[in-house]
């Protein structure tokens, strides 16, 4: 006899109820009206019918705000901001609302270390450890073994991040090079060493490099009271029983360290790993016990604190795939290796390529990416570099991630293995 399937906890049953009170227009995303899904010809520009369709979609999945940006041979043609800022204020976002970006943030910070690679800065394949040894870091040789690479294309070893990293020293769970685990970690340290070879914090070396040539003005990885005015509050998933403005994480943290930043004189943008543990004392004297627990918790993080418009997020993605490149950019060679298989591992369905996924479809290869922060900021990148176009859509709630799968088959008519595993 088969198993039963238990039924649905209260809060699915709530959530469940609400959807099934709403209209079906408001739910379905209209297959037909995007030429999209069936023609490579066509842009990717959500059709009329489906934007028509997005407000009331965002009010059945509680997502109060969306930004999505389009690119069109390798150019930003189209972007549309809608919703608010936080519910509770109403405050509507506009074309220089700030999204939280989540892990869309390893990316962009994978394109400034190969920037750095190419330039003969850090070699990829080297220890890490011949860089910059943390003191958090275990006596143990597979520490020894991780490189630039493995951190590119998650094969560390070492795990997404640590429960306890006041405490918790952080080791490989396997040797480096043998599989694949997604880790922020890995990305975190990456960042120290690039503190190390550059002398900058990760925030200038990121406008130097990238941020100032490609155009991205709205784009930061750290935190000022301006930067604060204009980013979006996130929001509980609509299946979440609890109610009010949840935890905002990133923002909380970046207030307290704020107030010591204005203290000293030294903006955030420019602190160090030693600033972040200078100041942690501070930090951790005005904050609830638990919020602040080391020096990364008020670091710019390469891995998960990239705040920017959609439409600068897509004049990164532009740099994915337009020809041809400036003399900044990263060279042919090395942009074809971002996009390309780095590491073979049996049986799985998506491949890792340097900062990217990469899923084979009917219609040929994407490379692509999602994020969350705290269940309550879901994003997602998508691209072609053979047709040059790429989808980026940022969004304030928990629920997002239902909400830019229904952009992105409305608009690219792709369906990807990595919205269903």
């Amino acid at each position: 006899m088969p198993p039963v399937a238990p039924p649905p906890s209260p809060s699915r049953r709530r959530w469940l109820n609400a959807l099934a009170a709403t209209p079906l227009a408001a739910l379905a995303w209209p297959r037909l009206a995007s030429a999209a899904a069936c023609d490579d010809a066509t842009n990717w520009i959500p059709p009329d019918a489906f934007l028509a369709d997005l407000p009331r979609l965002m009010q059945a999945l509680r997502v109060p705000a969306i930004g999505m940006a389009v690119v069109e041979r390798g150019e930003v043609v189209w972007s549309r901001n809608l919703g608010v800022l936080n519910a509770e204020t109403r405050t509507p976002v506009t074309d220089d609302t700030l999204f939280e970006d989540a892990s869309l943030s390893k990316p962009v910070f994978a394109y400034l270390v190969l920037q750095l690679a190419d330039q003969g800065v850090i070699d990829l394949d080297a220890p890490l450890v011949r860089y910059r040894r943390m003191d958090y870091l275990a006596d143990h040789p597979w520490v020894d073994r991780v490189t630039a690479r493995d951190v590119l294309r998650h094969s560390t070893g070492l795990p997404n991040w640590r429960k306890d990293p006041a405490h918790e020293k952080l080791v490989p769970a396997v040797k480096p090079g043998t599989r694949i685990d997604y880790s922020g970690e890995a990305i975190f340290w990456l960042q120290l060493v690039v503190e190390t070879l550059t002398g900058e914090s990760l925030d200038e070396s990121m406008q130097r490099l990238l941020f100032g040539p490609a155009g991205m003005r709205d784009s930061s990885y750290s935190w000022s009271t301006e930067l604060a005015a204009r980013s979006v509050y996130g929001h509980r998933a609509v299946e979440d029983e609890e109610t009010g403005m949840p935890p905002q994480m990133l923002r909380d943290t970046w207030n307290a360290a704020q107030t010591v930043a204005n203290r000293w004189g030294k903006p955030l943008s420019a602190w160090r790993y030693e600033d972040a543990e200078r100041a942690l004392p501070d930090v951790q004297a005005i904050t609830p016990k638990g919020l602040v627990n080391w020096p990364g918790d008020i670091l710019a993080n390469a891995a998960a604190s990239l705040r920017t418009t959609p439409s600068d997020y897509a004049r990164f993605m532009a740099l994915m795939v337009r020809t041809p490149r400036a003399p900044w950019q990263i060279s042919d060679a090395t942009r074809t290796a971002m996009l390309t298989k780095q590491i073979e591992v049996p049986g799985r369905w998506t491949d890792k390529g340097l900062g990217w996924n990469l899923e084979a479809t009917p219609r040929g290869p994407v490379f692509y990416h999602s994020g969350s922060n705290g269940g309550i900021f879901k994003n997602f990148a998508l691209g072609d570099a053979r047709g040059q176009r790429a989808l980026v859509a940022l969004t304030n709630g928990g629920s997002g991630n239902v909400l830019y799968r229904r952009v992105v088959r409305a608009a690219t008519g792709h369906d990807l293995l990595a919205f269903d595993l």
